[in-house]
Order: C-alpha cells, then sequence, then structure tokens
C-alpha cells in the first residue's frame, strides 16, 4: 500500500490542497454532465424536443464550452491559475441551477451555454495548477488522480438523479447544480499561486508563438488528436444512458432510469480505476503509447457494449468500456502540460482542449441524428471510428515527446 500511496504521503499540503481544489472542480463539472444525460429523457419529454435538438443543446454547450476554455486559459497566463479556477467554478454552478428554472429549449439553450463558459475554463486552470505544484515524477499520477474525479462526479450525478428525479422532478436535480459555488469559495481562500507560475509568468504574452515552430506543431496535434477523442466520448456518454433506459422495442436495453443510473455508478467504477491506472502506467513507462493503446481497446469495446443482449454481459463489458473509453483522459492531462511552457501553459491547454471540444460539438447532434435513421446502437460504434482516428494522430507525436518545451518571455 505504501508503494501504491507513498507519493500522496510525501507530499506538502499545499500540493495535497492544490490536488483537491483541481479534482472537485472537475468532479463537479462531471456531475453537470450526468444531471443533463440522466434528465435528458423527461426534458425532451416536457419540451417537446426531438433527438436532434437534445443533442444539438449539448453541442451547443460545447461550443460555449471552447469559447470559455480560450477565454479562461489566457486569464489563467495572466491573473493566476486559482482565480481563473475559481471563477469558472462560479459561472457553470450558478449556470446548471439555472437550468432547473426554464421553461422553455431557448431558456434551457441560454443557461446550458452559460453553463459551458465556466465548464471550458475548468479544465485548463486547474491541470496547469496541478502540473505546476507537482514534481515530474509524480506529475502523470497527480493529473491522473484528477481525473478520477470525473468518474466520481458521473457516479455522484447518477446517484443524485436516482434520489431526487422521482420524488421531485427533473427541475430539482438541477438545483443540486449549486454545490460546487462553494467550493469554489474555498479554493479562492485557501489556496496560492505555484511558484513556477509567479517566477515565469511574461509580462506580454504573444499567443502567436502557439503556431509557431515546434509549438505550433505540438498545438496541431494535441488540437486534432482531442477533438477525435471527444467526438467518440460526447457522442458516445451522452447516448450511453439513454440508450440504456430506453425500451428494447425502440432499440435500448429497457433498464428504465433508476436502474440505469444504478448501472451508470457500476461504469464509473471501471472509468476511475482507468483513470488512475492510466497515470501509474505513464509515470513508468510511456504517455504517448499508454495513451494510444487505451484508444485503440476502447475502439474494440464500443460495438461489443452496442450489440451485446445479454444483460450479465453488457454489466461485466460497461467498467470496461469506462475504463478504456474515458481513462486515456488522463494522458491528454499530462502530455498537454508538458509539450508547453509555464508562461504559455494554461493559454495552450486551453487552446488544444476546447478547440477539441469546438470540433467534436457536433458530435451529440450527429450520434442522435444517426439514431433516428439506423438506431442507436448502430450509432454508438460511430465513435469507433473517432477512437481509431485519435490513436492514429497521437503516433505524430516524436519520440521523447512529451517533453517540457522551455520559451523565454518575449522583451
Amino acid at each position: 500500500m505504501n508503494g501504491i500511496y507513498g507519493w500522496l504521503a510525501e507530499a506538502s499540503r499545499e500540493q495535497k490542497r492544490t490536488l483537491l481544489a483541481a479534482s472537485l472542480g472537475w468532479m463537479l463539472d462531471s456531475m453537470d454532465v450526468m444531471l443533463y444525460a440522466l434528465v435528458l429523457g423527461p426534458v425532451q419529454r416536457e419540451m417537446h424536443l426531438s433527438a436532434a435538438v437534445s443533442g444539438a443543446m449539448m453541442s451547443a454547450t460545447l461550443v460555449s464550452a471552447a469559447a470559455g476554455g480560450l477565454a479562461f486559459g489566457w486569464f489563467a497566463d495572466r491573473a493566476g491559475r486559482v482565480r481563473a479556477l475559481t471563477a469558472s467554478v462560479l459561472i457553470y454552478s450558478v449556470a446548471t441551477a439555472l437550468c432547473g428554472l426554464t421553461h422553455s429549449a431557448v431558456q434551457l439553450m441560454a443557461c446550458r451555454v452559460l453553463l459551458g463558459l465556466g465548464m471550458g475554463g475548468e479544465w485548463a486552470s486547474g491541470a496547469a495548477l496541478v502540473a505546476e505544484t507537482w514534481p515530474e515524477r509524480h506529475r502523470g499520477k497527480a493529473l491522473a488522480l484528477v481525473q478520477s474525479s470525473w468518474a466520481v462526479g458521473f457516479a455522484l450525478g447518477a446517484a443524485l438523479v436516482a434520489l431526487i428525479l422521482p420524488r421531485f422532478g427533473w427541475r430539482a436535480v438541477f438545483f443540486a447544480g449549486i454545490v460546487p459555488a462553494l467550493i469554489a469559495l474555498w479554493v479562492q481562500h485557501t489556496l496560492h499561486e505555484p511558484e513556477e507560475w509567479r517566477r515565469e509568468r511574461a509580462p506580454r504574452l504573444r499567443i502567436g508563438q502557439l503556431f509557431r515552430g515546434r509549438l505550433g506543431r505540438s498545438t496541431l496535434v494535441c488540437a486534432t488528436m482531442n477533438a477525435a477523442t471527444l467526438f467518440a466520448w460526447w457522442g458516445l456518454f451522452t447516448w450511453v444512458p439513454r440508450f440504456l433506459s430506453m425500451p428494447r422495442a425502440q432499440g435500448g436495453r429497457g433498464l428504465g432510469i433508476v436502474m440505469t443510473s444504478e448501472w451508470t455508478i457500476v461504469m464509473q467504477v471501471g472509468t476511475f480505476l482507468g483513470y488512475v491506472s492510466f497515470g501509474y502506467i505513464a509515470d513508468r513507462w510511456s504517455r504517448k503509447y499508454t495513451y494510444i493503446g487505451y484508444l485503440v481497446v476502447a475502439a474494440a469495446m464500443v460495438p461489443l457494449f452496442a450489440f451485446v443482449r445479454s444483460a450479465s454481459a453488457l454489466l461485466l463489458i460497461g467498467p470496461l468500456v469506462g475504463f478504456f473509453g474515458t481513462g486515456y483522459f488522463s494522458g491528454f492531462a499530462v502530455i498537454a502540460s508538458e509539450l508547453f511552457p509555464t508562461a504559455l501553459r494554461a493559454s495552450a491547454m486551453g487552446f488544444v482542449y476546447n478547440i477539441g471540444r469546438l470540433l467534436s460539438a457536433v458530435a451529440p447532434w450527429a450520434i442522435g441524428s444517426v439514431s433516428e435513421r439506423a438506431g442507436l446502437a448502430s450509432a454508438l460504434c460511430v465513435t469507433s471510428a473517432a477512437f481509431l482516428l485519435a490513436a492514429l494522430i497521437a503516433g505524430a507525436l516524436r519520440p521523447g515527446e512529451p517533453r517540457p518545451a522551455p520559451l523565454t518571455a518575449p522583451g
């Protein structure tokens, strides 16, 4: 046990606090995604939304998240990681609660767009904060632990829906989203900006440096491979709850909302283990090839999950889909953080992650549209191609990458 967790025991109090803050922010971000996915059925019925329009609602959130990620990445490099993390969490928590007050598709869309702005900023600022606080030998494990909180948030969201939806309806589910605002206040009063950021931040940033030379190549590779993985993830996991709960006669698995929530929690056990395992493997072996391996196995698992008929087999395959189909995100966090220099790290991470979000925003709508013609099981299999494309793009990382990229601040 000491060999597994010894790296945490030797960490400083500040390192543990940054790890906790970033993890909580990412966990509650995930919780919101799960809330929307699991109440999609009741929302569709009350607001008379088609599958394509419901998918487009999530797509609009992702477009907004891309804009938020770019803006907050720049803000984090200029004003600090802690300030950016606090502001982003406040925005998406308030916007989540406002979703419960909407009465039309337009109102709900507006709230989801506002929510996306905050959601987009949280990842880059939190990941940069951890990357700059933890030493390289433990960075993969630390960022993997942050990423694993997504699985905890997903399971938490499923549990909240199972408890709240049958008793109080879907609006009350969204009201639970105000909780992250309390986390934001705690973050603001207990954390300090990383010493590395205070020492190396540039007084005048030239974002154009991200698009020239070796940094430009890193930006292109990271942005495109993340677009492919996010297309696969949003296309798959936006619709998995609906696929599980939908009646068999309509192409689903007929589990109902409550049992779907329970099965989703089981899937998140696999997801959590996938996130954490990635950090240990990557710190001991290779970030690049661990990342590619996860993607290839994910591509193979999705069709099995989509077409298996046995409930027991579905329960077995689900955690494996979560393990490989989500665990690779731990790799993206550490790869991106090590490819870019401190002075531009948050801007770069915000750009490559959220341009990927922008390009992948079509995924929920696309899978919803394909499902109306070919059935949801077949539509989910489209994501396998995206997983394989991401693996091919990741192969373009040169030998020895990722590695920290030094940058002299412009005078």
